[in-house]
């Protein structure tokens, strides 16, 4: 029956390629599965699964490493295969990975956490990331690196300040060397342990059980060569920063009840 579905599909891909990517939204889930759950549907089917981008397109797994592999791989030779899980909530993430000429996969399936899984365990030298796991300038590891405008102490100093302003153990803030046109303040989530927790909440069983008991934690990056670190410098601007951290938050749509009302209360102050 594996044999069957495979070969059918595969002459449905071969002979009509508009009318399969037609039907990819319905029947996609269903070629993930196979290929999870089968390893001869894996062999089969590595040739007509496709990958949709944010803006609509379709590629096979070929295809897609062609696609990429110029502009996408790190300093290890590593292709970087950027994915976003919604890309309405991680719009600004998505925006900001395009700006520097990376094609970013929308993976919103249930089962995506596991497939690709799959997928860097089977092709060669290729790494997935969600785009939010890093900030736009450190998704993708080159050897060229960006110079900090800020000596030692400032950098130390305007550690300091973020760590008061947040107030919050969680949140683990460190200042790097981003381009000036980056956000003044970034909050990642670890796409490892990110991914764990994804898996676990869809059945990833085992071993997973752990990562789902841990707390969440995120990576707070102020930008050392932003603008705005400027004024926070100058006299330890506390209302700044929380204000720059509550503006990462919102981006991150994890601004909400009495701190949502504060940072609106202290933007119309600021106006």
């Amino acid at each position: 029956i594996t044999k069957k579905v495979a070969d059918k599909l595969a002459e449905l891909f071969r002979k009509d390629r508009a009318a399969y990517e037609e039907k990819w939204a319905d029947i996609g889930l269903f070629v993930k599965y196979g290929m999870l759950s089968d390893e001869k549907f894996y062999e089969r089917a590595k040739d007509f699964v496709l990958l949709k981008s944010v803006d609509g397109t379709l590629r096979t797994l070929t295809e897609y490493t062609e696609h990429v592999q110029a502009n996408q791989q790190d300093k290890d030779g590593n292709t970087v295969v950027l994915y976003t899980t919604d890309a309405e909530q991680q719009h600004g993430f998505v925006a900001a990975a395009q700006e520097r000429g990376y094609d970013v996969l929308l993976m919103d399936h249930i089962l995506d956490p596991h497939f690709i899984g799959q997928l860097e365990q089977k092709l060669e030298k290729t790494m997935f990331k969600r785009v939010d796991s890093a900030t736009a300038s450190q998704l993708i590891e080159k050897d060229e690196a960006q110079a900090s405008v800020l000596s030692d102490d400032d950098q130390t100093k305007l550690s300091e300040v973020f760590v008061s302003a947040i107030g919050n153990p969680a949140m683990h803030v460190k200042v790097a060397a981003l381009s000036p046109q980056d956000a003044p303040v970034v909050i990642t989530q670890n796409e490892f342990m990110r991914r764990m927790k994804d898996m676990q909440r869809t059945g990833g069983g085992g071993g997973m059980q752990m990562f789902g008991a841990m707390p969440d934690s995120f990576d707070v990056t102020v930008n050392a060569n932003s603008p705005l670190v400027a004024k926070v410098l100058a006299d330890g601007g506390a209302n700044i920063a929380k204000q720059a951290f509550d503006l990462a938050l919102l981006t991150q749509g994890m601004l909400k009840g009495e701190a949502l009302t504060a940072f609106v209360k202290r933007s119309t102050e600021l106006l």
